[in-house]
């Protein structure tokens, strides 16, 4: 089974496109379409679902449903996390320990169960449902985190951004530098990038007095999915022409 697709500099630029676009997708359905984050986490979650069971059915490596797994984790983690920290109450800083909490239950029953948690490694469709149900819960942490970062820790919108970039920056320069595990360079860089996706994404839709730019949900989403679009297509165009 050659289903993930490989990881270049490429993988890492749609992965931050798709999870903004989850940040953005998800607060149009909830707030700008006043749908509520219980009804908007249920939507979600069934096209989740929907998309995961069409990607583990699949026999080979297809970009856009790959992506479109992905988005959908993006989006429903943003709700569901909205849910917990919002409507239940929870906060920000209580909802990330939650989160961080599950997460890391799922990679160790994963490493359990697998002897390995590696990407590499992902040859059944067992080790495939472990990897998704870690991207699920990553990304929904990750809107916890972005939201703590911009509004609880007071680095706003723009600080919360650069301080998730510079920490990603050094995973880069540890992954080129130092001997630390792959497998977890790995994952430390793929979590963050959604919190990374949570505080652009805000950054992009909030007003100006809240400090963002103003972009509204809807245009922003628009601009994301495009792009987004664009970068598939090219990535499945130059992987044709390879």
């Amino acid at each position: 089974m050659h289903k993930l697709p490989e990881i270049t500099l490429a993988f890492w630029i749609m992965k931050i496109c798709a999870t903004t676009l989850g940040e953005t997708g998800g607060d149009l359905l909830s707030m700008t379409l006043n749908v509520g984050y219980a009804i908007s986490s249920l939507i979600l979650i069934s096209i989740f679902l929907v998309t995961l069971v069409a990607q583990l059915i699949a026999k080979r490596y297809y970009a856009w449903l790959f992506w479109l797994v992905i988005l959908s984790t993006s989006t429903a983690g943003t709700t569901m996390s909205d849910y917990m920290d919002r409507t239940l109450g929870l906060g920000y800083a209580t909802g990330s320990m939650i989160l961080v909490g599950i997460l890391i239950m799922v990679l160790a029953v994963w490493y359990r169960v697998q002897g390995t948690i590696s990407i590499h490694s992902i040859t059944t469709r067992r080790a495939e449902v472990f990897y998704w149900i870690a991207i699920l819960f990553s990304n929904t942490l990750g809107t916890a985190l972005g939201d703590f970062l911009a509004d609880d820790s007071g680095l706003g919108f723009a600080g919360g951004a650069l301080l998730i970039s510079s920490v990603i920056g050094l995973i880069v320069v540890g992954y080129y530098t130092t001997s630390l595990s792959r497998i977890f360079l790995f994952w430390a860089a793929f979590v963050l990038t959604r919190p990374l996706g949570a505080t652009v994404g805000d950054l992009m839709t909030k007003t100006h007095e809240q400090g963002g730019f103003d972009f509204g949900t809807i245009g922003s989403s628009a601009v994301l999915g495009v792009v987004l679009i664009a970068l598939i297509l090219f990535s499945t165009k130059t992987k044709h022409h390879a």
